[in-house]
């Protein structure tokens, strides 16, 4: 009735191999040109049918177009011209945050300066009262705890009895001459001041002493030429 089953499995098994590109070359095969082989097919590669590959060919990388090299060019100077972009715009965005934090903190010292400076005459009035004795008890323990507080705020007092006389901090307002120093020095504190996060808020008014030759100053037209006696000098605040 039907064919023959054992002819059939006796019949070698056969295909046509249509691909483009011929896998032991690597070269485009001409349209419609199917590879040549047994019975009109081509070996499948790593099957062990047909004969394999030529090892001269085996090793050898493809070839590359001129073409293909242009595009290889242009994408390395696209790649570059990114990371050069990329680069800039890290350096801009590392200037802009610090130039936000540097802002922010002046911002700040700003505030804190404005609220300080507010507490200034407070503090007056407690120095004043603890010159009158009158800073005592619940009011002294207060006026510490005010003191502790602002220290932490960075608010540091100005003007001491004893130290050098410094236009930079000092306001003087009373000079007087003295054997007893050497360079003119801080005798009287009239009101402290104060300096908030490094920076001056207010000089202190002080009274300075200095050396009893500083009040000396030559008189003239007397008939020996020796200098007559001169006044107490105040000082110039800035010098």
């Amino acid at each position: 009735m039907g064919g023959d089953p054992q002819g059939e499995q006796d019949k070698p098994f056969q295909f046509t191999d249509k691909r483009r590109i011929d896998p032991q070359t690597g070269s485009r095969r001409p349209d419609g040109s199917p590879a040549a082989g047994p019975a009109g097919g081509s070996p499948i590669p790593g099957t062990g049918g047909g004969n394999p590959a030529d090892p001269a060919q085996a090793g050898q990388p493809l070839s590359v177009s001129p073409g293909a090299t242009g595009d290889v060019a242009a994408l390395q100077q696209q790649l570059g011209e990114r990371t050069a972009d990329l680069q800039r715009v890290t350096a801009e965005y590392a200037n802009y945050r610090k130039r936000v934090d540097r802002d922010r903190e002046q911002v700040a010292v700003a505030a804190k300066s404005s609220v300080l400076s507010e507490l200034l005459p407070v503090l007056d009035d407690i120095d004043r009262a603890e010159s009158h004795g009158d800073l005592t008890g619940a009011f002294k323990a207060v006026a510490d705890k005010l003191s502790g507080v602002l220290t932490k705020l960075e608010l540091e007092s100005v003007g001491a009895q004893g130290e050098p006389f410094d236009p930079e901090v000092h306001e003087a307002v009373q000079f007087t001459t003295s054997p007893e120093v050497s360079e003119p020095t801080v005798t009287e504190v009239l009101r402290h001041g104060y300096r908030i996060s490094g920076r001056l808020a207010r000089p202190a008014v002080v009274v300075v002493t200095g050396p009893e030759h500083e009040a000396a100053q030559p008189a003239g037209g007397g008939a020996d030429g020796a200098a007559g006696p001169a006044g107490p000098a105040s000082p110039d605040p800035q010098h």
